[in-house]
């Protein structure tokens, strides 16, 4: 076997016992598949080129597998983390089948997704996964997704259903998401309780919403009228939980849900400025669990997004289309899961009063 040079890396070449014990397989097996060799079943064979990817060795080029096709992907930006981490797992799923991705971003002042939808059209590519695009958007036009079907252009859509299209949907259970942070709070002995969300219009942030007030209602007996006060929507930004995060404070809570963990960031900073401390005076959860949050000021508590599922099942409808096999119209549902960290604790003490 020709010697592999790692990626990044002067020299070196991997053992075939690591190889093996990586892909759990024999060696024998590991060197049929390093060497081009028949007999070797295709999941087999996988596996030991996944290795190689996992071990930082470049797969000899007699094993590079010629691109499938392109797949277009349209994420909104790149500054939440958690768009990039979808990014790249749908990307190292396209690749484990053979598609090259096509990452389209839309940034401000760039290019809208029509337009980004007309590019990759022209590029020829099999299919087309939009992440929080415009269908989470419940006042835009839906007529575009209709006329890319019409195209025969198979698409799949993750956060944000919509009734109006039929396509098939990935999504994080959000209702479900927002009642497991109430009840976390609560059991914490927490009982006023806010939420910094996004706009009304967006479907995640509607249903983030609704969740909020059920809970409310169920576990502390608040009315929906009362409910809705302690709801501030602004931007899923830093700057759109700081402002929020400011209102709730003076709005008396001890303990604030957040529709991102951008958005909790600002919480937090705008609790500081007021002199307050998190998680001992006001308790914070975020929502996503992007890959930095654990080593943030306090480790944010947050509600994860099941990042890995969701994108291999939207990889997954996706390829299943692009190969004729209609994949049924509807929302496939994914349970988020609450991660504990140090950004919340037992109440300390109730905040009265309010702006």
């Amino acid at each position: 076997m020709k010697p592999l040079t790692p990626r990044g890396a002067e020299g070196g070449t991997p053992r075939l016992l690591d190889i093996a014990t990586q892909a759990g397989v024999s060696e024998a097996t590991a060197s049929r598949v390093l060497n081009g060799k028949p007999g070797v079943a295709a999941a087999t064979r996988q596996k030991v080129l996944a290795a190689l990817d996992v071990l930082g060795y470049e797969r000899p080029v007699r094993l590079r597998q010629r691109s499938a096709g392109l797949i277009g992907l349209i994420i909104p930006e790149l500054t939440n983390p958690i768009f990039p981490a979808f990014a790249q797992v749908i990307e190292q799923v396209l690749a484990g089948y053979g598609y090259t991705p096509v990452l389209c971003t839309q940034m401000p002042g760039g290019s809208t997704e029509d337009e980004l939808v007309e590019q990759l059209e022209e590029r020829g590519v099999n299919g087309i996964v939009f992440l929080s695009g415009l269908h989470a958007d419940t006042t835009a036009d839906t007529v575009r997704y209709a006329r890319l079907a019409e195209r025969k252009v198979p698409f799949v859509l993750i956060n944000g259903f919509n009734e109006q299209i039929n396509a098939p949907f990935v999504s994080p259970d959000d209702r479900s998401a927002a009642r497991m942070a109430v009840r976390h709070l609560v059991d914490l002995g927490h009982e006023r309780i806010g939420l910094a969300i996004g706009p009304t219009r967006f479907v995640p942030s509607r249903r983030k919403a609704e969740g909020f007030v059920a809970a409310l209602h169920t576990m502390l007996g608040v009315g929906r009228p009362e409910a809705e006060k302690l709801i501030q929507r602004t931007l899923f930004t830093v700057e759109g939980g700081h402002a929020a995060g400011g209102a709730l404070v003076e709005a008396g809570c001890t303990g604030i849900v957040c529709g991102s963990d951008p958005m909790a960031l600002g919480v937090i900073r705008a609790v500081r400025e007021r002199g307050l401390d998190v998680p001992r005076d006001i308790s914070v959860i975020g929502f996503d669990d992007s890959p930095l949050i654990p080593f943030t000021d306090p480790p944010l508590t947050t509600v994860r997004q099941p990042v890995q599922a969701m994108a291999t099942a939207a990889v997954g409808a996706l390829l299943e289309e692009i190969g004729g096999t209609p994949v049924q119209r509807t929302e496939f549902v994914f349970q988020p899961e609450l991660v504990v960290r140090d950004s919340t604790a037992q109440v300390a003490r109730r905040h009265d009063g309010g702006a």
